[in-house]
């Protein structure tokens, strides 16, 4: 098990180095799967949105799940239900992450104490990664910066 450290550190440590994959990337642009998806798209981060309904999600291919991604990721926005999220965390250490961040919502005490005995370091104290990374909604603008930004 990993020593605790103060959230802002391993928020800081999460937010290095990639790759990425938002367990709950949404197709629809108003729920919160999407929006983390395009903030970490605007912020030009390689990641993977994980959606086992969906075929695309902001033009990129979704994957069922994190043992489908075609490279590992190091960290994991997770947008789901607590219980599924229970599940997610498992995956994550299966598939060889570091971080978990359980965005507002997401999180429980049982999925942080299953994450922590796989040795993942968790984020899940209501820190969202949408107002630490300064996201701005614009429904209708562009999932990643354009090239003249």
């Amino acid at each position: 098990m990993l020593p605790d450290r103060p959230v802002t550190e391993i928020v800081s440590d999460f937010l290095a180095e990639g790759p990425y994959a938002v367990v709950g990337a949404s197709r629809s642009r108003d729920k919160f799967g999407n929006r983390v998806l395009r903030a970490y798209l605007r912020r030009g981060l390689e990641v993977y949105p994980v959606n086992s309904r969906a075929g695309t999600v902001e033009g990129r291919p979704a994957y069922p799940d994190l043992l489908s991604l075609p490279k590992r990721v190091r960290g994991v926005s997770i947008i789901t239900p607590p219980p599924v999220t229970e599940r997610i965390v498992v995956e994550a250490a299966e598939a060889g992450a570091r971080f978990v961040w359980m965005q507002p919502g997401a999180e429980s005490a049982e999925a942080v104490r299953i994450a922590r005995d796989r040795g993942l370091e968790v984020i899940a104290d209501g820190t969202c990664f949408l107002v630490v990374t300064g996201y701005r909604d614009d429904a209708n603008g562009p999932a990643a910066p354009s090239a003249s930004s």
